[in-house]
Order: C-alpha cells, then sequence, then structure tokens
C-alpha cells in the first residue's frame, strides 16, 4: 500500500456538499482506503479573483494504485461532479490535486510530485498540516512549518 496526500477545492454548486462527496466518492473508489480528511476550509481564490471563495480540505488515503493511475482516478471524480475547465483557475465544481504519493519525486508532462505550488498555498497547508504535521515535503521541509509561513493567506478554518 502507498500513502498519498490529495486536496480538495470547491467554489460552485454547494462547495462543503462537493466537497463531501468526493471524500466519499474517494472512499468508496476500488484501491484506495481514506485514512483521514481534514478540516474544511474558506479560502479567498487566487489568481483569479471575481469568483466566490473556495472550500478546501486535505484528505490522506492508502492505495494500491500508481501515481498516474490515482491521478487519472481523481480527474475522472472531478469530471462526475461536472468539473470543466474553461481558464486557468476558473470557478470550479471540484477540484483534485495529487499532492504527495509516498516519498516520489517526479516531474512528467502529466504529474509533478510533490505537487509544484503546494508549499506556497495556506489552503493546501494548513489542512495538510492539520491531519499530517510531520510529513516531509521533499526538500522544502514539514508541513508544520510550512503551514505557519502562509498563516497570512486569508485562510479561514470552519
Amino acid at each position: 500500500m502507498h500513502r498519498a496526500f490529495i486536496a480538495l477545492g470547491s467554489n460552485l454548486q454547494n462547495p462543503q456538499e462537493q466537497i463531501n462527496a468526493a471524500l466519499q466518492r474517494i472512499a468508496n473508489t476500488p484501491d484506495i482506503q481514506l485514512i483521514k480528511a481534514s478540516s474544511l476550509y474558506q479560502t479567498a481564490p487566487v489568481g483569479y479573483d471575481n469568483q466566490p471563495d473556495f472550500i478546501n480540505a486535505v484528505a490522506e488515503i492508502s492505495t494500491t494504485l500508481a501515481p498516474l493511475a490515482l491521478l487519472q482516478t481523481l480527474l475522472n471524480i472531478e469530471t462526475m461532479h461536472g468539473r470543466e475547465r474553461p481558464f486557468p483557475n476558473a470557478p470550479r465544481v471540484l477540484d483534485l490535486d495529487l499532492l504527495l504519493y509516498d516519498d516520489v519525486i517526479m516531474n512528467t508532462e502529466t504529474l509533478t510530485l510533490p505537487h509544484p505550488r503546494m508549499c506556497e498555498r495556506g489552503f493546501v497547508m494548513l489542512p495538510l498540516a492539520e491531519i499530517a504535521p510531520n510529513i516531509k515535503i521533499g526538500n522544502n521541509g514539514y508541513a508544520d512549518g510550512l503551514a505557519a509561513k502562509c498563516d497570512n493567506q486569508d485562510v479561514c478554518k470552519l
């Protein structure tokens, strides 16, 4: 079994329900076991400001799926929720990002691990530090220390 972390985000069609439904769908997916999920966090949008606030969370899973197969499974779950990609940072019903997969470091056209911008994003680091404060993120440091650097980003635990 492999240990992985997934970031969840939504700001359309009742975001809290979208996150909870996605967590349930992840938990019910063959070859994936949901270990734990963070609290929900409300976050101001990043990159494109003219949209509603996001609800975010992070989930820890164990899986027998390889990284690219897990990514494809997550993309399929997004599609089931009606995810569209009209432009970068657009509002979305559901966004699932594979953050970490064991200690794997990879950079392909399809997947980069650890997720390339996660350490700069409070909406990722604060929920990650809540459920796995001592997880090491590549050469960047540990989740709790990185989260402390993001504490000024208008991220509010619900």
